[in-house]
This record gives structure tokens, C-alpha cells and sequence, in this order.
């Protein structure tokens, strides 16, 4: 039976791409290796890349093989990687036709210009697919390991090496990372650089890929990140060792190689160790591969001695690579985020902390370390905020009750931490954050003495800008006024004439008799309790508070307005509940919008309301203006009825 003509051409053509390598190879066999011009590479290439295609291994194999073929395979064998390369993931592993083709491969590494082959395996690495990346690399990785140290410094080798470590599915347990390490330790001129090359390249391939958070992703590490970090640590400590040594010997010995292990370290601290969750696994059995790496990270600062230095700068040898103070600011704020990760590290996951002087008294290890709290709190993440505010309560467990002066407050970052704080419990969507932090604002308030809660207080009653937070500030006001009412000693700041000011602060509404009723009642309540508190605590004879000789002021510029604005905003709302229920079946069809805004932030659109849902909202706001009013009502009988006692009491009517 003959076979269909397509066939007989496919075959025809299978024939015609062996014969023209062959030819190629026949007519180079005569010529030097300076006569080769262009086109005998473009030939040749093109021919191997045919008979790779259709399945002629074992006789490409044979071809360069062949000593007589040595020099031409020596100058044109690297322009078959890309083919052959391909022609490998086509097979399976154990194919008789793909070990063929890894001999082919083996040969080429052997005969074929050093130079030229890293740039093709370097090419075939930049163009391989992700499905493929993994299996590329582990082919070449080996070949690459056994090309002279000689090519461009190492440097490009070494890039090409450390490549490696950041492919999301290498099978790390076959990395042979001994044979990098022997390449640039091999290396005497440019290697710090070669080295500083080749890690950060690591680490900047390695921040394209997610951070496992959870304790079944840092198992699981489905893109190899976790194997990256511990493949990482074992790479450098070669380098490590070699500059502990030189340190032995003379301070400034392999300067630059310190400062690239410097460099690398406070990359790995920005990433990944910023973003990853670095508290132990439940399972005990188990190791957190990110927390291990946490921990050589910070193994490698204390062996070439920049552990205490970056973690308090101050007593560390002042270091900078920089004379531009310029140059020096821009430094800071770019290591500003490792220094953040590095002081959490220590002082919550105390990690080195038995290599610190127990000298440092607590005030300072917060004041050190609240440069750092204000990095973590101003991020969005809940890693780095999570870690913000761990990090801030470590260092304030260590200091005792009304242990902070008021100076403090003169740090920048002692006043915008609290702030921090508030945008954090207000507008931080994780809600065990927004917990923390509204516990953690109590805890940084206790810690001050009494003028240094009293500046809080005002500071923060400007800053906050939401109602809520206004409300918590004035029950801590109230608190303090009932310490030193109690307190046989005198109070400066919350009794007598000081506390007026703050009084005037708190009694007040923003806008008068226009103020918002609603957005501001937590703020409303919360004062009219305190005066409540203070009218029932303080007798008019004794007037510790100076509320009695305050009462006039407070009436005219808070109960007054209050009750105009009560007034208004009731007639307003009961108004617009009379038109809702009168237009119900209008109301169905409409669409109403709201738009919400916290702590001066406006927040994403509110759904679509119907009117039985406005109508509840305007019922809640009339109820609201209810208890206000209640509550209104019980301060003035509580005036009326002290003023009386007093009244009567100087006159002598029983």
C-alpha cells in the first residue's frame, strides 16, 4: 500500500533537514575557525533546530561527538541551547531521546565558548514559561556550575546561579548550592560585588512572590518562598565566616563585603520578614521556616557586629557610607521599614535579646523605639500594623504606671503615635486591630504622669476628629478629676483654675447650636455626664473644680445651644419622618444614597436604603436626641437643686 503524498512530503522534508546539517557541518570541517562568517551561523542554527524538531537526536548527537566536528561545535554548539532546550521538556523523564539530548547538552558545555553558552542559558532562562521555569533551571543549573569562574568577573555567572533560588516550584532538595558557593568563593576581584549582585537579585525576584501568612500557607509554601529564605541563609554564611575572620584580624577588613551581608540583611527584613506572620507554629513539631530565617537574619548583624548598632543607633559607631547628609536622609527613610522589622524582631520575638547590656533603662527602649511604631502604624497591612502594635505594647509593659513626664511629649513621635492609634480604631478594617489599638491607646495613657495626661487629653480631643474617640477621652478626663478628688494630695492639672481650660474644651459644641447632634452625640453624652459627675462630686463651697464659678460660662456656650440645636434637629427629623411615611410609595421606587465619613475619612458608598430602613434611622435619631435630652434635663435639676442647697445654707434657712 503507498503511502498518502502529505506523508511522503512530511518524510521528504524530515530527510532534507538531516542532509542540510550534515552539509553544514561538511563544509565548515574545511575552514578555520576565524573563516566562519555569519551565514554558517545562521545556517547552522537553523538546521539543528529543524533536526531537534523532528526527532534526529541521535544523529546530531553523533555529529558533535565527532572530534573532527570539535572547533565547529565550539564556535556555533551554543546557538543550539534554545532548541535543545525545548526539545527536552518535550520528553519524559527516563525518554531514551531526552537522556540523548542531555548528552548533546553535556557536550556542549564542554566544548562550547564559556561566554557565549551563559548568555544562552541566561536567554533560555528570561524566555522559558513559569509552567517550565523550574525544570529550565535544574537542567542548566549543573552545566552553569561548570562553566569557568573566569566570565565577566563571575559576577553574570554567579546572577545566573542565585537565579535559581527564587523559581516558585524548584525542588529545593536538589539544589546543589555547595558549587555557587565554590564559584564566588573562588572569586578575588569585584566579589562583594558579584555577591551583592547576586542577592539582591534573589531578593528582588523573590518580593514578586506572595507572602505565606497563615500557618497552612508557611506548610504548604506553594511557591517555595519559605525553601528560598532557608536556601538563602545557607548561601551566605561562606561569606559571613569569611568576613568574621577578617574582622579578627583588622576592623576595616572586607569592608565591602560587609556592607553588601549588611545590605542583604535589611532587604530580607523588609521582605519577606515585614509581611510574614513570625509568631511559632501551634504545632510543635513543626519549625516556622520564616521565623528560622528571622533568626540568621539577625545571627548574620550580630556576627559581623551591627546588631546593637542598627537596633539602638545612637551607641552604635556611626557608620555612614554617605557625606551628603542628603544621600544620609534618603538611606534612613529607605531602611526605615528593616529597622521596624528588625526592632520587632528583638523586642517581641526576643530574638538576641541575651546579647544586649541590660543597662537601658524602659523609657528609653520606648523612646528608641518609637521611630519604628510610627513606620509599622502608618502602613495598611494587617502583618505590619499586627507588628506596630505588638511592638508597642512590649515596650510599654516594661515601664511602670505614671512612670513618663511630660517632656516626652516633645518627641514628634509621642504625640502622633496616639494619633496613629485613633485612625487604627477607626478606620482599620481588621477588628482585632481596631481592639488592640483602643486598649493600647489606655495602656500608653496610664503610663504619663498627670501633665503629661492632662496635654494628651487636649491634644487629642483637637486630633481625633470622631465622636467616639472624643467620648473616650472625656471618661478618661472624668477619671483623672475623680483620682484627685479622692487623693489627699493636690492636683494641678485636674482641679483648680488649669482644669478650667480643659473644662472649656470639653463643654462646648464645635458649631453651637448648629453642631451636628447626631455625628456628635457619643462627644455630647459623654460631657453632659461629666458635668453631671462634676455637679454631684463638687459642692458649690468647695468648688475643687471650679464649676460653680464656671457655671455661666458653661450654660450660655453648651446647655443653651444644646437645647436650640435639640430643638432644631427634632423639628428636622420628625418633619422628614412625617414626609417619609406620607410618600411610602415614593419612597419605594426612590433610591436614597448615604455617604459616611469617620475620623474626617469618607468611606465607600452605603447600600441603596428602602424606606422602611429610613424610616428606622430616623426613629434611632429621634430616640437619640430622647436620651440627650434626658440627660440634659437631669444636669439643670441637678444645678437647680445644689444652687438652692447653697443658697440656703449661706443664708441660715434650714
Amino acid at each position: 500500500m503507498k503511502c498518502p503524498p502529505v506523508e511522503i512530503a512530511l518524510e521528504d522534508q524530515k530527510i532534507m533537514a538531516k542532509e542540510e546539517f550534515r552539509d553544514v557541518i561538511q563544509r565548515c570541517q574545511v575552514l578555520n575557525e576565524e573563516d566562519f562568517k555569519g551565514e554558517d551561523f545562521d545556517h547552522f542554527q537553523a538546521a539543528g533546530k529543524k533536526c531537534l524538531e523532528e526527532g534526529y537526536i541521535a544523529e546530531i548527537l553523533e555529529i558533535i561527538q565527532n572530534e573532527k566536528n570539535k572547533v565547529i561545535i565550539k564556535s556555533m554548539g551554543w546557538n543550539l541551547v534554545g532548541p535543545l532546550i525545548r526539545c527536552i521538556h518535550e520528553y519524559k523523564e527516563n525518554d531514551t531521546e531526552r537522556d540523548r539530548c542531555k548528552k548533546i547538552l553535556d557536550k556542549l558545555v564542554e566544548l562550547c565558548n564559556p561566554k557565549e553558552l551563559v548568555l544562552g542559558f541566561l536567554e533560555q532562562i528570561e524566555q522559558t514559561s513559569k509552567e517550565q521555569m523550574s525544570q529550565t533551571v535544574l537542567l542548566l543549573l549543573k552545566p552553569l556550575q561548570e562553566a569557568p569562574v573566569s566570565i565577566l568577573g563571575g559576577s553574570l555567572l554567579s546572577l545566573l546561579l542565585v537565579t535559581a533560588l527564587m523559581l516558585p516550584c524548584f525542588p529545593y532538595d536538589l539544589l546543589p548550592l555547595s558549587g555557587a558557593i565554590a564559584v564566588l568563593l573562588k572569586l578575588h576581584r569585584n566579589k562583594a560585588y558579584s555577591i551583592g549582585l547576586s542577592l539582591s537579585t534573589i531578593l528582588n525576584q523573590l518580593s514578586l512572590l506572595p507572602v505565606p501568612y497563615t500557618a497552612q500557607q508557611v506548610q504548604e509554601d506553594m511557591h517555595g518562598l519559605c525553601h528560598c529564605c532557608n536556601a538563602l541563609t545557607d548561601f551566605v554564611n561562606p561569606f559571613v565566616d569569611e568576613v568574621v575572620r577578617n574582622m579578627e584580624i583588622s576592623d576595616g577588613g572586607c569592608k565591602d563585603l560587609k556592607e553588601e551581608l549588611l545590605s542583604f540583611c535589611l532587604k530580607s527584613l523588609k521582605y519577606p520578614l515585614l509581611m510574614a506572620e513570625l509568631e511559632e507554629l501551634p504545632e510543635e513539631t513543626i519549625k516556622h521556616p520564616l521565623r528560622q530565617f528571622a533568626a540568621d537574619i539577625l545571627g548574620i548583624l550580630l556576627d559581623i557586629r551591627e546588631l546593637i548598632p542598627k537596633v539602638f543607633p545612637q551607641h552604635g559607631c556611626k557608620n555612614q557610607i554617605w557625606d551628603n547628609e542628603g544621600l544620609v536622609a534618603i538611606e534612613q527613610e529607605q531602611s526605615a521599614d528593616s529597622l521596624a522589622c528588625l526592632s520587632y524582631i528583638v523586642f517581641v520575638q526576643d530574638f538576641g535579646m541575651n546579647y544586649f547590656p541590660v543597662v537601658f533603662h524602659p523609657s528609653y527602649i520606648l523612646q528608641c523605639n518609637m521611630v519604628h511604631i510610627q513606620v509599622l502604624l502608618e502602613r495598611k497591612e494587617e502583618s505590619v500594623l499586627s507588628k506596630g502594635l505588638d511592638l508597642l505594647e512590649s515596650c510599654l509593659l516594661r515601664l511602670e504606671d505614671n512612670s513618663l513626664f511630660l517632656q516626652y511629649l516633645e518627641f514628634k513621635s509621642f504625640i502622633t503615635i496616639p494619633q496613629d492609634m485613633v485612625k487604627v480604631m477607626t478606620l482599620c478594617p481588621f477588628e482585632p486591630l481596631r481592639k488592640k489599638s483602643l486598649k493600647l491607646l489606655q495602656l500608653y495613657i496610664n503610663k504619663f504622669e498627670e501633665e503629661g495626661k492632662y496635654t494628651l487629653f487636649r491634644c487629642l480631643l483637637k486630633t481625633s476628629n470622631h465622636s467616639g474617640v472624643e467620648a473616650y477621652i472625656i471618661q478618661n478626663i472624668k477619671n483623672q478629676i475623680d483620682l484627685s478628688l479622692k487623693s489627699t494630695k493636690s492636683s494641678k492639672c485636674f482641679t483648680g483654675l488649669q482644669l478650667v481650660s480643659l473644662l472649656d474644651a470639653v463643654l462646648s459644641l464645635p458649631e453651637g447650636a448648629e453642631t451636628d447632634l447626631l455625628q456628635n452625640s457619643d462627644r455630647i453624652m459623654a460631657s453632659l455626664n461629666l458635668l453631671r459627675y462634676l455637679v454631684i462630686k463638687d459642692n458649690e463651697n468647695d468648688n475643687k473644680t471650679c464649676i460653680w464659678t464656671e457655671l455661666t460660662k458653661i450654660q450660655q456656650n453648651f446647655l443653651k445651644p444644646l437645647h436650640t440645636g435639640l430643638n432644631m434637629s427634632r423639628a428636622h427629623y420628625e418633619a422628614e419622618m412625617k414626609n417619609k411615611k406620607e410618600n411610602k410609595r415614593e419612597s419605594h421606587t426612590s433610591k436614597t444614597v448615604c455617604s459616611v465619613r469617620v475620623a474626617g475619612e469618607k468611606m465607600p458608598m452605603m447600600p441603596t436604603m428602602t424606606s422602611e430602613m429610613e424610616l428606622q434611622v430616623l426613629q434611632s435619631a429621634l430616640f437619640t436626641f430622647d436620651l440627650i435630652e434626658s440627660v440634659l434635663a437631669r444636669v439643670e435639676e441637678l444645678v437647680e437643686v445644689k444652687t438652692k442647697i447653697a443658697v440656703e445654707a449661706n443664708t441660715g434657712i434650714k
